[in-house]
């Protein structure tokens, strides 16, 4: 099934997770302008990338098999197994950009790349609202967080908030569809091309879910949280642990910070429908704001190494500990192999020996 570029810009102008930006009616100056902006945001894929594999899996290795097993402990686990999950999906938009938006893998591995986008959206900002009330929570109510803060209560959370973040993030499973247009393969939003009254009224329900429940209302928690948790500390003297208050704020601010300009050229986006004076300026905002949304799978490990100080000494300690396991297996292989060695020569004839 062949149709030409411009029936599609006309009809499905629902660019979210897209990235397929060009229109034909661009003048070559312009077309360069866009150029750059793609390959910016390829830029910002590549080192989500390079940076959230190893960041997001050293994070998973000691919260998860070396240290033991806490409330906060399971709260950064699963917030950096999210990132993990996203980031190695990040090599298809790499290759969606690299191939001038040419989308080669299949129908199913587009809805499955979109919904993994939406899960990690949506399961980051939750995991971090979870983490700013239990904080609060542990320093203002201390005889409660002590009654109820459990592994088992925790994980009870952990179950909700992954069933809440893929019901919110399943639309993508539904809608994403891929469609031939010239010789490319575009992977996109099919809201219904066929009705663009239903077709608007689904792009404009998905994006504020999006900006509701993924953004503004978590956001709002959390500055909530922080101011009663200043205030409170301030007013009864509570003792709080300044580093371990920073770590969690940077990573709040660090979420705000890459996923804010991402939600309101979403919104911005919807007013294409109506008037597309703005359409060229969304054609490169969009692309380097959900790289920047992407670069924030990257960011919390980099935070917990810079700021946490007791991440620091438990990453120091448990490193060692690695790395002392690893020179005793060496030191026992190697003695293992001289006895060997030794046992061998003694079983040998002298004339066997010899030779």
């Amino acid at each position: 099934m062949e149709i030409s570029k411009e029936t599609v810009f006309d009809e499905f102008e629902n660019y979210s997770y897209i990235l397929e930006y060009y229109s034909p009616e661009s003048d070559l100056e312009e077309k360069a302008h866009l150029g750059i902006t793609h390959w910016i945001s390829l830029l910002l894929y590549v080192v989500a990338f390079v940076l959230g594999i190893p960041g997001n899996a050293v994070v998973i290795w000691f919260m998860g098999f070396k240290w033991k097993k806490t409330v906060s402990t399971l709260w950064f686990l699963n917030l950096a197994i999210a990132d993990l999950i996203f980031v190695l999906f990040l090599p298809l938009y790499v290759s969606y950009v690299v191939l001038s938006f040419h989308w080669p893998f299949g129908r199913w591995l587009c809805k499955a790349n979109s919904f993994i986008a939406q899960l990690n959206m949506f399961s980051s900002v939750f995991f971090l609202t979870v983490i700013s009330l239990d904080h609060c929570f542990r320093l203002i109510h201390p005889i409660l967080a002590q009654r109820h803060r459990t592994l088992k209560n925790s994980l009870v959370v952990i179950l909700f908030v992954w069933l809440s973040a893929s019901l919110l993030g399943g639309p993508s499973l539904y809608f994403r569809d891929t469609l031939e247009v010239n010789n490319h393969i575009i992977c996109y939003n099919n809201f219904q091309e066929h009705d663009p009254d239903l077709s608007l009224m689904r792009h404009h329900v998905l994006t504020w879910v999006k900006f509701l429940f993924g953004y503004l209302f978590p956001l709002l928690t959390m500055s909530f949280c922080y101011l009663c948790l200043i205030f409170k500390v301030k007013k009864r003297g509570i003792p709080m642990s300044s580093k371990h208050f920073w770590t969690i704020l940077c990573v709040v601010i660090a979420f705000t910070v890459c996923w804010t300009p991402y939600h309101l050229f979403s919104i911005w986006e919807l007013t294409t429908y109506h008037n597309s004076s703005f359409q060229h300026v969304l054609q490169g905002a969009i692309p380097l704001s959900t790289g920047l949304a992407f670069l924030n799978s990257c960011l919390n490990p980099i935070l917990y190494v810079l700021i946490s100080k007791k991440f620091q000494t438990h990453f120091r300690a448990s490193a060692a500990e690695v790395l002392k396991h690893s020179l005793w297996e060496v030191s026992c292989h190697g003695i293992t192999s001289e006895q060997l060695r030794s046992a061998e020569t003694k079983s040998l004839s002298p004339l066997e020996s010899i030779q």
